[in-house]
């Protein structure tokens, strides 16, 4: 396939974000790029000058409010693009009400809770979409530990252990390291056969 038969193919396609921090803004703006056809993104906090670290913003945008900054930035990029975006903090009812349209679900959150949350939420709701969650990513070097691990309909992107604390904090490399890939993961999903009957 070239790159303009892939862009057709993924235009087809809604991909889910939950989460517009240093996982879900780097893995939204990858989507964006390659063409996928709609983004539906939320998040409920606001730019602050730490997060410029690993997050996909911009100076002038601190005191923003990230889904908003998000869309922004997605659209420059490629004004082709459907991006609804959406201020809210994520629970169980509002990642039905969302992301039930969407043809996979990428996790991008920052809190243990919040992806155990959705995890359960997608699994009993959503039995057949696929889940992407981003688990281990904090701190710098040992590439060699990320890895996906495929559970059913569940993808795990990372090394399942260095998370984020005081004395390991996220920084940009392996933050986008892990974002990428789990891009890479709805590609390969959306190009593979099992989806052939949406081509």
């Amino acid at each position: 396939m070239n790159f303009n038969e892939i862009k057709s193919k993924l235009s087809k396609y809604t991909v889910g974000i939950a989460g517009c921090g240093g996982l879900g803004s780097n893995c939204a703006v990858s989507l964006a790029r390659v063409g996928i056809g709609k983004l539906v993104i939320a998040d409920f906090d606001v730019i602050e000058e730490s997060n410029l670290n690993r997050q996909y913003f911009f100076y002038d945008q601190i005191g923003k409010e990230k889904v908003f900054a998000l869309k922004e930035n997605i659209l420059k990029i490629n004004p082709n693009i459907s991006v609804e975006a959406i201020k809210v903090k994520l629970n169980p009812e509002e990642i039905i009400k969302y992301y039930k349209n969407c043809d996979i679900i990428v996790e991008a959150f920052d809190k243990a809770e919040m992806k155990e949350m959705i995890v359960e939420t997608v699994l009993q709701n959503f039995p057949d979409k696929y889940l992407i969650c981003g688990v281990g990513l904090a701190g710098y070097g040992k590439n060699e530990l990320i890895k996906t691990e495929k559970f059913g309909k569940l993808i795990i992107v990372g090394d399942r252990e260095n998370e984020s604390n005081e004395n390991n904090p996220p920084l940009a490399p392996r933050v986008c390291a892990v974002s990428n890939l789990m891009a890479n993961v709805v590609l390969e999903i959306l190009l593979g056969e099992e989806y052939e009957n949406k081509s």
